[in-house]
């Protein structure tokens, strides 16, 4: 990551639910410190959830910074758009975000000029369940703790990068 290369720890398989089978690719991406920077990130670990709510209303027409899987994304929503691959892909964003804060992730990808099929807002609850529901083929989340947890039912990637993997910060 420090290099500039984009990166996730890939955690190992066991008890995955079986793939979709429909010939579909599946890609789950966290937003904060994956998608896009950790700027928002910071606001709510330093000031907590009503500062970061107040910051991210005030801020919801200035797109975030990229994170380290946006160009990811962006070479995903690509290959979707040439249509001669046989194989069809289809992403989620899966964030801890809710209202008001959806707001600004949403005009982000928008100013990216990307979309996602699916993006869920949980509002803090557990991601597991959700991607039990979205069953990708891979998710990448930059929490640990979050990681550890969806691991368990679908093919996880963790990404080492922003405030919550920097020294002294790593929730286990």
């Amino acid at each position: 990551m420090a290099a500039g290369f984009a990166a996730a720890r890939v955690y190992p398989v066991s008890g995955l639910l079986a793939p979709a089978g429909d010939g579909e690719l599946r890609i789950a991406f966290d937003g904060d410190a994956v998608l896009f920077s950790d700027e928002a990130e910071r606001v709510f670990r330093q000031r907590q959830l009503q500062e970061f709510n107040v910051h991210e209303a005030r801020h919801a027409r200035l797109p975030l910074p990229p994170g380290p899987l946006k160009p990811f994304l962006s070479a995903l929503w690509a290959l979707r758009g040439k249509r001669r691959s046989r194989m069809s892909v289809r992403t989620a964003l899966v964030t801890a975000r809710s209202t008001p804060a959806h707001e600004r992730a949403i005009r982000t990808l928008m100013a990216w000029g990307v979309a996602v099929d699916e993006a869920m807002f949980l509002g803090g609850k557990d991601k597991a369940r959700f991607l039990a529901e979205f069953r990708p083929d891979i998710f990448f989340d930059d929490h640990v703790r979050t990681c550890e947890s969806a691991s368990q039912l679908v093919a996880t990637g963790h990404v080492p990068y922003g405030i919550n993997n920097e020294s002294g910060c790593v929730l286990h």
